[in-house]
């Protein structure tokens, strides 16, 4: 039986919350009749009506435009679950803790680069190592991890990895207050002794990218983007071997905890109580990998100053390499919402999705306070990221929520099956991207074609009112794992 769909308007439908009799909360999809094409194909709408029926979650279960399958959850999916009467899943926020995006702005032009770009693509996966298991060449000490666990991006910057204004410019100062190292494992913390500041395998990736199209210029402005053919870096990636061990070890201890959530749908949905024992060590668990992630990011951001400096024999600062943001797109959030005219105590699950909080918000700090601070949402290396900020009604809509990219149309089993690595090096080629990776078979499962079309996801994104686009940008050079 195929999940029902009611259109609500041009780029929201609803599943009826009397599709199933479990169902606590309606699903809530936001996407195009062309986007929901691909989504059909796969389980992605039934993982939405499975998240419906977990207990405490309120208003509903939502998901993105780039919504494809998950573990558990879908990938773009949203659920908000009541403090006190709820719970916490490790299916909800995926096993990439803080994967997400951080983005750099350049007083650079693509002319001042032209001639440099594959020597700095090539310095650059020289000094950021990426592939499937790749490693630190120097090591941090057992007692510098624990500092990364516990206070994020303050680590990085008394290390000289970064400077105080990346903090500030880093969702949560990039140190988030319930991080609780004493609950990541031992296996955890070896497996991330050797990977920070490194890219990994799969869909992250480190990409060079020109400014193509700005559609709000005073917006842009204010995030630093002044114009088109500027320069700017965008890095994607997460926690790494240590965020994935955190998830395989609460979905391990889940299977045996008195403190779980029983009788939920789907395995894979395996949840603690939030005030439980065990709820409450995966989010000390969850928040310290999720510091280690933007640690993680950090580390590369610095080296990426390194290699521009390098090549082009300048100091970041006199090239202008500043951070635009840094933000996380796979988290459990404690926030404050209104639902149903209530102010409510939530915890916040964006799985593939991405905090779009508009101006106004107290969690925005100083810098964002009366603007929103940037949404960053890149696409594939064949085609443009966006930079967008949160619309206002978009608090009432998904909780301040965005989609996270263009999301997978084809499996990595599908895109192997349909490109070769000269097919996808050919066409990177007329786009005039230059490539470096450490895998052939990656360079294919992330093929152009892979993913959904991020133009016609960004054009549901803005009909939904989550958020708004504020400059485009394309790839000119890319490493990938």
């Amino acid at each position: 039986m195929s999940v029902p769909l009611n259109r609500v308007d041009d780029y929201t439908y609803e599943i009826p919350v009397t599709y199933d009799n479990y169902m606590n909360v309606p699903g809530l999809v936001y996407s195009s009749p062309k986007l929901l094409g691909d989504v059909l194909d796969d389980n992605a709408l039934q993982q939405v009506v499975n998240v419906a029926t977990l207990p405490g979650i309120v208003k509903a279960s939502i998901a993105m435009p780039d919504i494809h399958w998950g573990y558990g959850f879908p990938i773009g999916g949203v659920a908000a679950f009541d403090y006190d009467e709820g719970l916490v899943s490790p299916g909800g926020v995926g096993y990439d803790i803080n994967c997400g995006v951080s983005l750099l702005r350049t007083d650079l032009k693509v002319d001042d680069i032209k001639g440099s770009i594959k020597d700095i693509v090539n310095n650059i996966y020289d000094l950021v190592p990426a592939g499937l298991g790749s490693r630190k060449k120097t090591r941090v000490s057992e007692q510098a991890l624990e500092q990364v666990l516990s206070t994020g991006v303050k680590w990085a910057i008394s290390e000289g990895f970064g400077t105080e204004r990346d903090a500030e410019y880093t969702e949560a100062d990039g140190s988030l207050p319930l991080a609780n190292p004493s609950k990541v494992s031992d296996q955890a913390r070896r497996r991330g002794l050797s990977q920070l500041g490194t890219l990994g395998a799969g869909n992250h990736f480190l990409e060079i990218q020109k400014v193509d199209e700005i559609y709000d210029r005073e917006m842009a402005g204010k995030f630093g983007i002044t114009g088109k053919n500027q320069i700017t870096i965008m890095i994607h990636t997460g926690s790494r071997g240590l965020g994935h061990q955190v998830a395989t070890d609460y979905l391990k201890i889940l299977g045996t905890s008195p403190d779980s959530v029983q009788n939920v749908r789907d395995r894979q949905l395996m949840s603690a109580h939030i005030k439980t024992r065990t709820g409450q060590d995966y989010l000390g668990a969850m928040n310290a990998a999720a510091n280690f992630g933007f640690v993680n990011r950090q580390i590369i951001v610095h080296n990426v100053r390194k290699a521009f400096s390098k090549v082009l024999g300048s100091d970041f600062e006199s090239l202008g390499i500043r951070l635009v943001y840094s933000l996380a797109h796979n988290i459990a959030k404690v926030e404050e919402h209104q639902v149903g005219g209530r102010r409510m105590k939530l915890v916040v699950h964006r799985k593939g999705a991405t905090r779009a909080f508009p101006a106004g918000r107290p969690e925005l700090g100083e810098v964002f306070r009366e603007t929103g601070h940037p949404v960053l949402i890149p696409g594939d290396m064949g085609s443009a990221s966006y930079v967008l900020v949160g619309n206002r009604e978009n608090l009432e809509r998904s909780f301040g929520s965005s989609c996270h990219g263009a999301g997978r149309v084809l499996s990595r089993k599908a895109s192997l099956r349909t490109f070769t690595t000269s097919d996808v090096m050919s066409k990177l080629e007329d786009y005039g991207v230059y490539v470096k990776a450490a895998s052939r078979r990656v360079l294919v499962e992330e093929a152009p074609g892979s993913y959904k079309n991020i133009d016609e996801v960004i054009e549901a994104v803005q009909g939904a009112r989550l958020a708004d686009p504020v400059a485009r940008l394309v790839p000119i050079g890319v490493v990938k794992g």
